[in-house]
């Protein structure tokens, strides 16, 4: 008999197990929009290509990932206040030494800060026990300082995880992560030192999977938005869903992609009464208090 290696982290419950619920309002699904805001180092480490998968790092390939901090992220900003809509920024700590206005403007806007390490020059899971722990004090205290709250809710670069990662974000001070993209319901994880919760974190609905590793064009990342959102629409008539969007500003924010992405936004703000537009602290807040699995 095969026996399968276990994580012990969450207990198998169905969906159809659950206990229901609502949303603020009496609202059945929660809207989310997350966005990586990430900062990479100069021909080293890791780094997207745009055009082959594992290239090595070049100064095309860092160009046009800076193009997302110097112009796409600004173009993502106007969208997100023509559509009044807030976000949740998962957000690389050296972003505040090399690219401080877009800081500056995240905490005008009000929108979240949400850890995701220092920079996706690097990733956690290759880090021992100290090592880790160090780099999630330093993105932590950076946001504290900038923002003047730590962040509640963490995403490694690249979804990145050793076997202790959840132990020492739930020792650091945080309520949740997006690294287990197990569901469309929140549910809570367990760590040495009590439960952390798991929000919501599409990585279908994420643009660089589609439009990056997968070679998917705009107009097909608009059509997967739509179906997406209107099937959870139909489906949350049963139970509570959290729809996250997931986008990078290098990826989005091309100006063809971002009209694909305004056009797919349109479509589902026509339903606006019908959700609560929300971030992801929102949910993991009001999920304290509900009976999630």
């Amino acid at each position: 008999m095969i026996e399968l290696k276990a994580h012990d982290r969450y207990d198998y419950v169905p969906l159809v197990d659950r206990a229901d619920y609502t949303w603020p309002d009496g609202k059945r699904l929660a809207l989310c929009i997350c966005n990586n805001i990430e900062i990479f180092s100069f021909c080293d480490g890791l780094g997207s290509d745009s055009a082959t998968v594992g290239a090595p790092q070049t100064s095309r390939n860092f160009a046009w990932r800076d193009y997302g901090n110097r112009v796409g992220q600004w173009y993502l900003f106007d969208l997100m206040e023509d559509l009044g809509l807030p976000a949740s920024h998962n957000f690389n700590s050296l972003l505040f030494d090399h690219c401080p206005q877009i800081a500056e403007r995240i905490l005008e806007r009000g929108d979240e800060f949400v850890g995701h390490g220092r920079t996706n020059a690097e990733r956690q899971d290759v880090f021992g026990e100290d090592e880790e722990r160090r780099m999630i004090a330093e993105a932590t205290e950076a946001i504290r300082r900038f923002a003047g709250t730590p962040p509640k809710g963490w995403l490694g670069p690249y979804l990145a995880q050793t076997d202790v990662t959840l132990d020492l974000l739930k020792e650091a001070g945080y309520d949740y992560v997006l690294d287990w993209p197990a569901d469309d319901q929140p549910f809570w994880m367990k760590t040495r030192s009590g439960p952390i919760m798991s929000v919501p974190y599409s990585i279908e609905l994420n643009d660089s999977p589609s439009m990056v590793f997968r070679q998917e064009g705009a107009r097909n990342f608009e059509a997967m938005i739509v179906d997406q959102f209107d099937e959870m629409l139909l489906q949350s008539r049963k139970r509570p869903l959290v729809f996250t969007i997931v986008l990078h500003s290098f990826v989005i924010g091309q100006p063809y992609r971002l009209r694909a992405f305004r056009r797919a936004m349109e479509h589902v703000l026509k339903r606006r009464d019908d959700l609560w537009i929300t971030t992801l602290g929102g949910v993991a807040e009001y999920c304290k208090g509900q009976p999630i699995p």
